[in-house]
């Protein structure tokens, strides 16, 4: 099981975080769903109060970016082992970060990810 963070969680069903935290669940993996606004997905309540989380294998993005950049310390903070860039998250500034801070950057779909047995 690894520790994920969603970081762009939407309660709407038609969303691609919306099913990747569903499915990163159905995997049996700890999510952390972050967005804008509080909601409910299945059992996982979308935080709006971002806290720092320990013991964090994964950060999932789903957030274009121009968005990323202010969040760029907060990833940081979280220690990840890697930090996936789902498609339309792509940012060569902070994948270069990531290496600079030894966090492995993946361009890839997390749900591809999940289904294929590459989480």
């Amino acid at each position: 099981m690894k520790k994920t963070v969603v970081i762009g969680a939407s309660a709407k069903t038609d969303r691609y975080s919306n099913r990747a935290v569903r499915m990163l669940h159905k995997y049996g993996h700890d999510v952390i769903a972050l967005g804008f606004e509080h909601a409910i997905i299945d059992n996982t309540t979308i935080e709006t109060d971002w806290k720092v989380y320990e013991n964090i294998d994964t950060v999932t993005l789903y957030v274009n970016p121009q968005r990323q950049k202010e969040y760029y310390n907060y990833i940081f903070s979280l220690k990840p082992k890697r930090v996936i860039f789902n498609p339309g998250t792509e940012n060569a500034e902070l994948e270069q970060l990531c290496f600079d801070n030894n966090i492995q950057p993946i361009e890839a779909c997390t749900l591809v990810m999940l289904s294929t047995g590459q989480f």
